[in-house]
């Protein structure tokens, strides 16, 4: 049994680690954060010809050639492509969750796409699984400076190295 599942995100990249305990503790150093997965928000790699068919936003020429300005409604589309994406690393994580037996979820994400996350993942997980969260971008990190880190804020355990 895994400890936790530990999702890292930020807005255009999701990383799925489960923390485990080495098999042989006298002989290797544990517990580990081992990445299984990650997800990338493909909007997010889109040029903005390829999502808007206008590429300015805000302003429209008249008739008599003055401009005014006009809200296109564009960052309620934005806000319904990190709908979408966060609903991908929901599934994950609660597959995650299933296929290792974890009872810890520890959700690190910029804080606009840790509130996505949050609205779109309580209420679907387990009952017995204990969520916490952190509003961090702790995406570009290796996955022993993540470990650092988090044991550092006490959300995972220290790792304790073996010396042979």
């Amino acid at each position: 049994m895994n400890q936790a599942v530990v999702a890292i995100l930020d807005g255009t990249k999701a990383r799925f680690f489960t923390l485990e305990t080495a098999e042989f503790p006298e002989y290797e150093s544990s517990p580990n954060l081992v990445e299984h997965q990650s997800l990338k928000n493909r909007t997010k790699e889109l040029s903005g010809k390829e999502l808007w068919a206008n590429t300015k936003t805000g302003r429209n020429r008249g008739s008599r050639s003055q401009g005014h300005g006009y809200d296109d409604h564009r960052q309620n589309h934005v806000n319904e492509f990190e709908r979408s994406f966060a609903k991908e690393i929901e599934n994950k994580i609660i597959e995650l969750i299933h296929e290792y037996d974890s009872r810890q979820v520890l959700l690190i994400a910029e804080p606009q796409m840790l509130g996505f996350i949050r609205d779109s993942l309580t209420p679907h997980l387990p009952k017995n699984v204990n969520f916490q969260e952190l509003a961090k971008d702790l995406c570009k990190l290796k996955p022993l400076e993540i470990h650092e880190y988090l044991a550092r804020k006490n959300l995972i355990p220290h790792r304790h190295v073996v010396a042979l």
